[in-house]
C-alpha cells in the first residue's frame, strides 16, 4: 500500500474523502482521512476517518449499524483527495438523512429537499 504515502496530505495530514453510493451514483458524505484511517479503510474494507473535532479515528457505523462497505477507491488526477464508493447500509447522515447533501440552496435559504429516513434518536440514542 505504498500508494497511500503518495497521496498529498494537507497541513495537518488530511485528505478530503468523497463518499459516493456505488449503485447510484448519489454523493453521501465529505469526510476525512489521514494515513492511518486511509490504511484501516483499505485493509478492513470498512470506511474509518479522522474526526477533526474528536481528535480520533471512526468507523462509520460503529455505534450506528449504518456501516460503508467499500466496493472501489479512486484518486483524484492531483492525489489530493480520494472517491470511495460504497455499499451504503442505512442512512450516511447522522441527522437521519440519506445523504449529508440533503439541503439546496435556494434564493434565500436552505431548503430541505430529502426527507428523513430514520429519526436521529433511534440511531444514537
Amino acid at each position: 500500500m505504498d500508494w497511500i504515502d503518495s497521496l498529498k496530505y494537507d497541513a495537518n495530514g488530511l485528505i478530503p474523502a468523497i463518499i459516493q453510493d456505488a449503485e447510484n451514483g448519489q454523493v453521501l458524505m465529505l469526510a476525512y482521512m489521514n494515513r492511518e484511517s486511509l490504511r484501516r479503510t483499505v485493509e478492513t474494507g470498512l470506511c474509518t476517518y479522522w474526526s477533526r473535532s474528536r481528535q480520533q479515528f471512526w468507523i462509520k457505523g460503529e455505534t450506528s449499524g449504518h456501516v460503508q462497505r467499500v466496493k472501489r477507491l479512486l484518486v483524484d488526477c492531483d492525489a489530493d483527495a480520494v472517491l470511495i464508493q460504497v455499499e451504503q447500509v442505512g442512512v450516511a447522515c447522522h441527522t437521519g438523512h440519506r445523504s449529508c447533501f440533503y439541503r439546496e440552496a435556494q434564493t434565500d435559504s436552505l431548503v430541505e429537499v430529502e426527507p428523513v429516513l430514520i429519526e436521529p434518536e433511534k440511531i444514537y440514542g
